[in-house]
């Protein structure tokens, strides 16, 4: 039976969390309502898996993350939380955090989550997926896929440029700018969804210059 401690700032969701996992057959050792206990908490009873909230008393899920990481521990740890940022959801992986999942998903992802974190993977709610689609393409070499008038497009994208003012920059159409968008983004090989090329562009071409 895996160990588990639980951290979160609201009673009720503590404790309806380690409910929950108790029907999972996890054994929870410990659950704490501030991140300098949960810490602690870590440290002290070295659990297989931490889920605790981003936004707590104290320090922040985001720190037991880092803490936990640079003192390599073999706890996994999951944020379990509202956030939905985009910077939020950056942050939390680049400092190794093995899973994030928005509570309003938690009950059908929870476990899922869990599953894969404990097998060493890592998760991501799929409702937030689209956040890190600048990874789906490794160091530069995705420049060499796209044509000069793509990359400008994409340039101004990151600029936040509509595709009134992009059209109007390159002296083309509007409807020429929304079929360099569909290349771009067939050439790169990103997902469907809501601003995925802003958010692609905005991180990418960032750290192109």
């Amino acid at each position: 039976m895996h160990s588990v401690i639980v951290a979160d700032d609201h009673p009720i969701t503590l404790l309806g969390t380690e409910a929950f996992l108790r029907t999972l057959n996890f054994k929870v050792i410990g659950s704490f309502h501030n991140g300098v206990s949960c810490l602690n908490g870590i440290v002290t009873l070295n659990p297989d898996l931490a889920i605790v909230d981003v936004s707590m008393p104290g320090i922040s899920g985001l720190e037991i993350v880092e803490n936990i990481k640079s003192k390599h521990l073999r706890t996994r740890v999951i944020l379990l939380t509202m956030h939905r940022e985009l910077s939020v959801v950056l942050s939390a992986r680049e400092k190794g955090c093995d899973g994030y999942v928005l509570k309003d998903n938690a009950q059908l992802e929870l476990p899922t989550c869990i599953e894969k974190v404990l097998q060493g993977a890592k998760y991501l709610s799929p409702e937030l997926e689209g956040s890190l689609v600048y990874d789906s393409i490794p160091d530069k070499d995705w420049m060499k896929q796209l044509t000069q008038t793509e990359i400008k497009v994409l340039e101004l994208v990151a600029a936040f440029k509509t595709n009134k003012e992009i059209s109007e920059f390159l002296f083309i159409a509007e409807k020429t700018v929304e079929s360099h968008k569909r290349s771009i983004c067939e050439k790169l090989k990103l997902p469907k969804g809501k601003n995925v090329l802003l958010k692609w562009a905005s991180v990418n071409m960032n750290k192109a210059d």
